[in-house]
């Protein structure tokens, strides 16, 4: 008789262990599944803008790099030919001033802004250093001003690095003394000798167009931290006086003064020769240009045409419809700057953002006058346009720290 075992007991087992193999097959298929989604979603995040005003200032300033670009391709073609660099020896330097300044940008924006507080005191102390080495054999004098320095074939304005400095230091400073800024002593130590020495120093250079750009960024974020105007009064008083008797120890800049002041054709072959082709240049363009890359002011006849004088080329290629689309972008960036003041309660994030506007819309603003003849030749290059590397990649900076501003007060 043969006997056939039944393993009855063993099915139950069976079936339970392979339920609960399956169970967590199931289990760790969604732990995976999940950590990868929240892996995606962080990943997201981290390179995400947290509001319209990071694009509207983010897509402005990009706009005009590459406006900028084309524009000293246009302008310093014949300069640049002439000084044995090729037609486009300037424009590839502005250009790769352009590829290092706009990467470096996007990530000092996804920098926190504890960052910038924690570094201030160390920045505003290299970047003094640094302006001091245009009083040693580095120093290269540039139209009368000991402004740069010259490193190898690389040369660099100094200024330029203290203008950031001061932007990331005077936030730091009056946000660490918010509850203090009512007494007229906490103002005034330490943004006193520390702003005002290193505004001394590139005064000290003959650089006053920078001097007027520097001191105004520095009432411009004593006003955003809500310094009373009372207090402001006597230094804004004191800072134009000190400004006038500069202006008039010089004999160059008297003169550029004096021939603004007469309003006439006085010196053509000489101290008015720029301004008077910079106005012709514009009265050329007419309402719609003479077309991009037709000028003739380039062609040796306007000075620093692909710098402080391009704002003439651009009338001139480009007309008047040129010009406007220039200054509409330059209030767009305005508009961009207050919109972020509005959205933060934040010190620290208010005065950093009106310090660089008070920055670059100034300077346009002088750039744009100068050209246009409204105020005397000062020497100011229009930011984010006009050549200059050192120019370029601080003033990217700016808008990279203030970036990180519309990113961390995102509403």
């Amino acid at each position: 008789m043969t006997t056939t075992s039944r393993p009855t007991t063993r099915r139950p087992a069976a079936r339970a262990a392979s339920a609960t193999t399956a169970s967590a097959r199931t289990i760790s298929a969604r732990t995976i599944s999940d950590g990868a989604h929240s892996a995606r979603i962080s990943l997201g995040q981290a390179f995400t803008a947290e509001s319209s005003n990071y694009f509207l200032l983010l897509g402005t300033t990009l706009f005009l790099v590459l406006l900028g670009l084309v524009m000293v391709l246009s302008s310093s073609s014949i300069d640049s030919y002439n000084g044995s660099q090729g037609f486009f020896g300037v424009f590839w330097k502005q250009g790769m001033f352009a590829l290092i300044g706009i990467p470096l940008m996007l990530v000092i924006s996804r920098l926190p802004l504890r960052v910038f507080k924690r570094w201030a005191w160390l920045a505003i102390f290299v970047s003094v250093c640094v302006q001091l080495l245009v009083f040693t054999p580095l120093g290269i004098e540039v139209g009368g001003n000991l402004n740069w320095i010259g490193i190898g074939s690389v040369n660099f304005q100094p200024s330029e690095l203290v203008k950031l400095a001061l932007v990331v230091w005077m936030g730091a400073i009056l946000a660490k003394k918010e509850a203090l800024l009512g007494r007229f002593g906490h103002v005034a130590i330490p943004i006193l000798p520390v702003a005002g020495g290193a505004i001394l120093l590139v005064l000290v250079g003959g650089d006053l167009g920078t001097v007027m750009i520097m001191a105004g960024l520095v009432f411009g974020a004593l006003f955003f931290a809500g310094i009373k105007l009372r207090m402001l009064a006597l230094p804004i008083i004191a800072a134009a006086l000190i400004a006038v008797v500069v202006a008039f120890s010089s004999e160059s800049r008297t003169t550029r003064i004096m021939a603004f002041l007469a309003g006439t054709n006085t010196d053509y072959e000489g101290t008015d020769w720029q301004a008077q082709h910079g106005e012709w240049a514009l009265a050329s363009g007419g309402v719609l240009g003479v077309g991009l890359g037709n000028s003739r002011a380039k062609w040796s006849w306007l000075p620093a045409a692909d710098n402080d004088y391009i704002f003439a080329i651009i009338g001139e290629e480009l007309g008047l419809v040129g010009a406007i689309v220039v200054l509409i972008l330059f209030v767009a960036l305005a508009i961009a700057f207050v919109r972020i003041i509005r959205s933060t309660n934040d010190m620290f994030s208010r005065v950093v953002t009106g310090a660089v506007m008070v920055w670059l819309i100034g300077q346009a603003f002088v750039n744009i006058a100068v050209v246009l003849g409204v105020l005397p030749v000062l020497g100011v290059p229009l930011p984010l346009i006009s050549s200059g590397g050192s120019a370029l990649l601080t003033t990217l900076a700016a808008i990279g720290v203030v970036l990180a501003v519309a990113r961390e007060n995102a509403t």
